[in-house]
């Protein structure tokens, strides 16, 4: 059986850590080559860099820092935000980087998950997918969940798979940021339509909110953010307390 990860996420805005709810009113939560130390430190099992206001500024990915949080962390790197290009792609695996998460550059231009999976395996290609409910549909939002779009998040997972992505990293936007747990239902209809990891991210409040996403949303791994950030949850004890509930994780 895989075992199942906790990932930590540091969004990034004018190089500092943020979080918000319901991806607004972002607060700092610190340095993130500090951070991205400490989470390595304590067991993490891989680390998630999105720059958040790279698409909506129009400019790449902080390739600067990008690089100095991969010399501080020995664990698996991915990182988003402004990448539309394989070009994109290839600096920041230059710049130590394991993986690449795509979003809107995806939406607008699908063709872009071939030539990525194609170029560098499918492994190293995540999907992100922000998606929020209307009318009982799930609809995708591009731009840091500020434009919405008219696809629905189950034929474009379907798609990304498809087309060679090699992961999907699921935001819930009515979830995110509320600590009132992950989007399961929505979680566990995804792990069952496609045959990739599902990411499960937007919800986490405490470490029950873990073991549901795992046992009754199917996920694969769950990031989290401000839970670790503002130490209201500890990676050692929460893995603790998955395998308390037989869920396989690396201690």
């Amino acid at each position: 059986m895989l075992t199942k990860r906790i990932i930590p996420c540091l969004d990034i805005k004018n190089g500092r850590t943020v979080k918000g709810v319901n991806f607004v009113d972002l607060r700092d939560a610190g340095d993130p080559v500090e951070l991205a130390k400490i989470y390595s430190d304590e067991g993490a099992d891989e680390l998630v860099f999105l720059d958040i206001s790279a698409t909506e500024e129009r400019r790449k990915t902080l390739v600067d820092l990008v690089r100095k949080v991969a010399a501080t962390i020995n664990i698996p790197f991915t990182v988003g935000g402004g990448i539309s290009t394989v070009e994109d792609v290839e600096v920041l695996l230059q710049n130590g980087a394991d993986k690449v998460s795509i979003n809107s550059s995806a939406v607008k231009n699908p063709q872009l998950i071939n030539e990525l999976a194609q170029k560098f395996g499918s492994q190293c290609v995540v999907v992100a997918i922000d998606a929020k409910q209307f009318d009982g549909q799930w609809i995708v939002h591009l731009v840091g969940g500020k434009v919405p779009t008219e696809l629905n998040l189950f034929d474009w997972a379907k798609e990304v798979e498809e087309r060679g992505a090699g992961e999907i990293l699921f935001t819930s936007m009515d979830n995110d940021g509320t600590k009132n747990g992950f989007a399961n239902e929505a979680l566990a209809k995804l792990s069952q339509l496609v045959n990739i990891p599902i990411i499960a991210s937007g919800g986490a409040g405490t470490i029950q909110h873990f073991v549901d996403a795992f046992i009754e949303g199917k996920a694969d791994a769950a990031l989290a953010a401000s839970v670790f950030h503002f130490k209201e949850i500890e990676i050692k004890a929460l893995k603790k307390e998955l395998k308390n509930n037989n869920i396989e994780v690396r201690i």
